[in-house]
C-alpha cells in the first residue's frame, strides 16, 4: 500500500517544526512506531530540507510544500517543493561553521536523495528513507 498526504507551510522559521510535526503525524497515523529509525530519520530529514528551503528559498515566496509517502515496505519518502531554480548541493565547511552541514546529513541519513526540477515553478528535494536502516 502507498499512502501519500502533502501539505503548505509559510516560508518562516516556525514552519520547520511544523513540517517535522506534520510528517512525525503521518508517519504514526500509518503505522510508524515512536521507535521507528524511519520515522526519526525521516522527521530529522524534512526538518534539514524544509530549514534549507526557510534560509536559502526565492524571497519572494509565500509559502512551500512539504510531502510524505509512506511505501508497502515501510520505507517512506520526504519531499520539499519551493519556487527556487537552483538546486542544493553540499557545501565545504570548516570544523568552526554553524551552518552549511545540513545537506551532509541528508547524504548520511537517507538512503538516496535528489532534486526533480519543476520547470519554471521551482524544485522538489526528496530523500527516501529505508524501513530498516543498515547498522
Amino acid at each position: 500500500m502507498l499512502r501519500r498526504h502533502s501539505f503548505r507551510l509559510p516560508r518562516h522559521p516556525a514552519s520547520v517544526a511544523l513540517a517535522r510535526r506534520g510528517v512525525r503525524d503521518h508517519l504514526a497515523a500509518w503505522g510508524h512506531g515512536p521507535d521507528d529509525p524511519a520515522l526519526a530519520n525521516a522527521v530529522l530529514l524534512v526538518s534539514e530540507l524544509a530549514t534549507n528551503v526557510v534560509r536559502h528559498g526565492p524571497r519572494a515566496e509565500r509559502e512551500f510544500e512539504v510531502a510524505v509517502t509512506a511505501l508497502a515496505d515501510g520505507s517512506c519518502v520526504v519531499e520539499v517543493s519551493d519556487g527556487g531554480l537552483r538546486e542544493p548541493r553540499p557545501r565545504r565547511v570548516g570544523a568552526a561553521a554553524e551552518h552549511g552541514r545540513g545537506l551532509h546529513l541528508v547524504e548520511h541519513l537517507a538512503a538516496a536523495w535528489g532534486v526533480w526540477t519543476r520547470g519554471h515553478d521551482g524544485k522538489t528535494v526528496w530523500a527516501l528513507v529505508h524501513a530498516d536502516p543498515p547498522r
